[in-house]
C-alpha cells in the first residue's frame, strides 16, 4: 500500500519540469516491511512505507501532497527508497509505490529511478513498482502503459488492495500485474468465515492460471495464516510476520 493509505490523485505537472525529489528530501524517510514466502521459508521482498523524518505518519505526510507537488513526492519516494535499501544491504526485492498521474511519461519519469539503482547498485530487476486497484486515474489506459513500459524495463508490477476498488477483474486484463495483493478486508477473519475462504480459494486457483504470484498482505494471526496456507496462499506480509520498521530491515517470522 502507498503508506499504507490511498491518495486522490491528479494530472502531474509532467517529468521535464522544475519539481524535483530534494523538494522532499529532507522531510521523509521509509519504514521497510517484509513480505515473506512461508513455503520456502525466505523474504520474498521489503516494501517501502513513507514516514516523517519528524515523526508524522504516513496518513500526515500524504496530507501534503498535492496535484502542485505530487510529481516531486513520488520521485522522492523512489530515490529515497532505493538509496536506503542499498544502505541496509537489502538483497531481496523491493516493492515501491508510485502516484499513476505522477508518471507524466513512463519512459521519461523513469529516469531518476534508473540513475539511483545504477548509482548504488541496486538491480532494477529487483524492483517492484505497486499501485492500489482503487485508484483513481485520469486515463486507465495511462495506466496500463505505465505497466507495460515497466515491464518491459525489467521491473515487476503488483496492483495492491485486490477486492477493494470498482475495477476487479477489468484490471486484471488491462494491467496484467505480477502480483496481486488481495486487500486485508477479506484476509482479517478469514479463519471464521466461510464466504471469505471461498473467494480466496477461487483467487488462489484464478492467479495460479494467469502466473500471477498473489500476496495476503494485513495478517494479523496465527489461525489466519494457517486457513490462507491451506486456501494455497504461499506468500504474506502483515503485523503477525513483521511490522514496519525505520533505519533497519525488520526480521520476519519465516515459522508457522
Amino acid at each position: 500500500m502507498f503508506s499504507e493509505l490511498s491518495l486522490e490523485t491528479r494530472r502531474s505537472p509532467g517529468c521535464n519540469e522544475t519539481c524535483s525529489e530534494t523538494d522532499f528530501a529532507n522531510e521523509i524517510t521509509m519504514a521497510f516491511q517484509p513480505i515473506v514466502d512461508l513455503v520456502r521459508k525466505e523474504i520474498f521482498a521489503f516494501e517501502a512505507l513513507v514516514r516523517g523524518l519528524d515523526g508524522r505518519s504516513a496518513a500526515e505526510v500524504l496530507l501534503q501532497v498535492d496535484e502542485t507537488n505530487m510529481f516531486a513526492f513520488d520521485q522522492a519516494c523512489r530515490v529515497m527508497a532505493i538509496k536506503q535499501a542499498s544502505l541496509l544491504k537489502m538483497d531481496t526485492r523491493l516493492s515501491i509505490n508510485f502516484i499513476p498521474d505522477a508518471v507524466y511519461e513512463p519512459q521519461s519519469c523513469i529516469r531518476a529511478t534508473l540513475e539511483v539503482s545504477e548509482e548504488y547498485c541496486f538491480p532494477k530487476d529487483h524492483l517492484i513498482f505497486e499501485v492500489l486497484e482503487g485508484e483513481r486515474v485520469t486515463s486507465r489506459e495511462h495506466l496500463a502503459s505505465i505497466f507495460s513500459a515497466y515491464s518491459s524495463l525489467g521491473f515487476m508490477t503488483a496492483l495492491d488492495d485486490f477486492g477493494e476498488g470498482y475495477s476487479g477483474l477489468n484490471h486484471l486484463l488491462r494491467l496484467r500485474p505480477d502480483i496481486l495483493k488481495i486487500d486485508m478486508a477479506i484476509v482479517r477473519g478469514i479463519d471464521l468465515d466461510d464466504r471469505k475462504r471461498s473467494i480466496m480459494r477461487a483467487m488462489v486457483g484464478l492467479t495460479k492460471d494467469l502466473g500471477i504470484r498473489l500476496i495476503a498482505e494485513g495478517v494479523e494471526t496465527e489461525d489466519e495464516v494457517m486457513t490462507l496456507r491451506e486456501l494455497g496462499v504461499e506468500l504474506f506480509q502483515g503485523y503477525v510476520v513483521a511490522r514496519p520498521a525505520v533505519g533497519v530491515l525488520p526480521s520476519p517470522r519465516l515459522w508457522f
